[in-house]
């Protein structure tokens, strides 16, 4: 499936972004693949269709279009940057089995902490890691008991 290159142009145009083809196939890529990549993934994924995509091309789009709010960063493990179209809130669960990440519906405009009272806060992210459904239920029965 792919997205009208107007339609994307216009939304890229709308957050003062020039519509290059380049930025044009990324942004398609992160509307159509809720998987949350890293930059390598986005250019590997890509570099097929488009052999001329160098890999600073992809980092300098996706560090634009955090920028313009078109996509969030999100970081799970200290060590990587992930990259998400879904700009609602909702919380994240990473499996340490797969690695796949999930995201889970979540109120975080409702948190509320006394504590955190005068704090100005910029960022809200609510991350959990553990084992997924599909890779718990594969793990012999001895295991998930511990």
């Amino acid at each position: 499936m792919n997205l009208p290159y107007e339609q994307i142009a216009t939304e890229l145009l709308k957050h003062s972004l020039k519509p290059s083809h380049q930025r044009v196939k990324i942004y398609e890529y992160l509307a159509l693949h809720f998987v949350h990549p890293n930059a390598d993934q986005v250019y590997d994924s890509l570099k097929k269709e488009m052999p001329t995509l160098s890999r600073s091309t992809v980092y300098s789009t996706l560090k634009a279009f955090v920028q313009a709010d078109l996509l969030r960063e999100i970081t799970i493990e200290e060590n990587e940057i992930r990259y998400e179209f879904n700009l609602q809130d909702h919380g994240h669960f990473k499996c340490r089995q797969c690695g796949e990440i999930y995201d889970f519906a979540i109120d975080l405009q409702g948190f509320t902490s006394d504590y955190l009272n005068g704090f100005q806060i910029m960022n809200r992210n609510v991350y959990f890691q553990g084992i997924c459904k599909a890779c718990f239920a594969a793990l012999p029965k001895t295991k998930q008991s511990n």
